[in-house]
């Protein structure tokens, strides 16, 4: 699938699951589908299971914003009448509308549960993670979640919420990394749990092989004890005077040690004239990425300068890392150069990053999907430097090459499905979706959000549509009051209440696709109209609607008041 037919899915409002191999692009679409909900005053939530991961994105971690602590079972309903007495938890969830949940492999399938338990609870609401709109994102080929012992379900997809949701599956996998045939060849091998023996021919003969580079690629391990020794032992043989750089904080010490912990930002960096760095954020305009790498060839006072492999030189000033409330905006802020020393790094903090040259050691491998990340990281064969090579960083868990062939099917149904739909249709099916969540449709209004988020700013604009509204919004495209409460998050018998509203406003409103069918519902017409005719003050409202306890014990309780209510809207 293409990113604009995955785009164009996530902006139709439903479950999507974004997966792909390796450099297709997963966190560049989730960050234009994060920018087109801001430009229209929509905040989503954005989670992921570590604080690298979680930074990539400007987001936190799971264990963070669902007050999990250090849990890694799925939390008992103690737990969550404890967590349910929080008034700021209840202010928190809230205003959820919609949840990113990226890099996804790295999830536990207790994890996953446990937020869809926590939001049923604080949502009131049965439905898959109460109702709330989930975005995920990952590769289950990549690094899978960290466990203490042997489980058997080991997986965010073989939690039983997983199905329950039916996600619409969008498999990328046009390659924006990659542009070496050779390369995409052995992770396509990888992926297919066939490494051929072309493959394994390319890479031996990168096997402590020379790199045509005039700069010392970045060394990957498995293990943190090999990275801190070999960039401690590599800085200090340098010559020359060491510069230190401290950060600076807007903010609660409480969120700034919350920016440390889920980013790759340091407190304090010690360079040299002639170091090996690393890039951790993005600024395409300044003529760098995460993962760009160089060496520092000087200083203009205390600036440094760093030259990268396309030969530009970059004057590296401090970056901002923050830290957004629920509003999207800044609560705490962080500013320090965008630089690690990259002589070496961990394979499980490269995760996420574009490396022109690696330097890179599999020979340690303990854990499926290490070997792909570490390959995946370079663009091509060329810039790879093998050191060491075990059997474990060629394979990938047989469960995930189980499930790769019908994901791919979900996803290829679900490119067909939104191809159906004329360019008019798909734009009043985005634009209801927005209307549904409460956020801007007018076009000035939205042009001048884009304004003001290109400044770090947001607007107090306000979309005041009424809830009803809302709910009128989805009544095309939805084909059970079901449909629509689990588009907006709410109980069916709030939308109920909506469609009531909107046919005492609009009374030729077309509502028939919602009527309930059954015995009962002659039953309760019958009811209905014996009732009118007793014409008994006490079953009236004072608008002079009939009320539904006098139908409810009519029926013995025996009906529950949201099939009433249904059957009421036709009466």
């Amino acid at each position: 699938m293409k990113q604009t037919t995955a785009l164009n899915i996530l902006k139709s409002g439903q479950n999507v699951f974004i997966t792909g191999s390796a450099g297709t692009g997963k966190t560049y679409l989730l960050n234009q589908y994060i920018q087109y909900l801001k430009e229209r005053q929509i905040y989503p939530i954005i989670v992921a299971p570590t604080g690298i991961a979680a930074s990539h994105l400007k987001g936190q971690t799971i264990h963070s914003f669902f007050a999990l602590g250090i849990r890694d079972t799925v939390v008992d309903n103690g737990y969550v009448e404890f967590l349910l007495e929080k008034s700021y938890l209840k202010s928190r969830f809230s205003k959820l509308k919609v949840l990113i949940i990226d890099e996804v492999s790295m999830v536990s399938p207790e994890i996953f549960s446990s937020m869809d338990k926590v939001l049923r609870a604080f949502k009131n609401n049965p439905e898959p993670f109460g109702g709330v709109q989930v975005v995920i994102s990952g590769d289950f080929f990549q690094l899978p979640p960290v466990s203490r012992e042997f489980k058997e379900k080991r997986f965010a997809w073989q939690s039983p919420v997983w199905r329950s949701l039916e996600l619409k599956s969008c498999y990328l996998q046009e390659k924006f990394r990659q542009n070496d045939e050779r390369l995409i060849e052995i992770l396509d091998d990888i992926r297919t749990g066939r490494v051929s023996e072309k493959s394994r021919e390319l890479l031996d003969a990168c096997y402590k092989k020379e790199l045509n580079t005039d700069f010392t690629p970045t060394k990957l391990y498995t293990h943190n004890i090999d990275v801190d020794r070999i960039n401690l032992e590599e800085l200090d043989k340098l010559e020359g005077n060491p510069q230190l750089f401290k950060y600076t904080s807007k903010g609660s010490s409480k969120n700034i040690e919350k920016i440390f912990k889920t980013s790759l930002v340091l407190e304090e960096l010690t360079l040299k004239k002639d170091a090996v760095v690393i890039f951790i954020k993005n600024n395409p305009e300044k003529g760098y990425v995460n993962g760009t790498t160089g060496v520092v060839v000087g200083f203009e006072a205390d600036i440094p300068i760093v030259k990268i492999a396309s030969g530009q030189k970059i004057r590296v000033v401090a970056e901002d890392w923050t830290i957004e409330n629920e509003a999207g905006e800044s609560i705490a802020t962080v500013s320090q150069l965008p630089l690690r020393l990259a002589w070496a790094m961990t394979i499980h903090k490269s995760q996420g990053m574009t490396l022109d040259t690696a330097e890179i050691d599999l020979s340690k491998t303990f854990e499926v999907g290490q070997g792909y990340v570490a390959l995946s990281r370079i663009k091509s064969i060329e810039g790879l430097r093998l050191m060491g090579l075990n059997e474990m960083a060629l394979t990938v868990d047989p469960l995930i090459l189980r499930i790769d062939e019908p994901i791919k099917k979900a996803s290829q149904k679900a490119s067909d499905e939104i191809a159906t739909y004329s360019e008019e249709e798909l734009e009043k099916k985005h634009i209801n979706y927005i209307k549904s969540l409460g956020g801007l449709t007018n076009f000035l209004q939205i042009e001048e959000e884009k304004k003001l988020l290109r400044l770090g700013k947001t607007s107090k604009m306000k979309n005041d549509t009424p809830t009803h509204m809302k709910t009128k919004a989805l009544i095309e495209s939805c084909d059970t009051i079901k449909q629509i409460a689990k588009a907006r998050g709410v109980t069916e018998g709030t939308i109920i209440n909506h469609l009531s509203t909107l046919k005492k406003e609009e009374p030729d409103i077309d509502l028939s696709k919602f009527k309930p069918k059954g015995e009962f519902v002659k039953t309760i017409e019958d009811i209905a109209v014996q009732l009118k005719k007793e014409k008994n003050e006490e079953n009236f409202a004072d608008d002079g609607r009939l009320r539904l306890k006098p139908v409810f014990e009519a029926l013995d309780g025996e009906v529950s008041y949201d099939k009433i209510r249904k059957v009421m809207l036709f009466i």
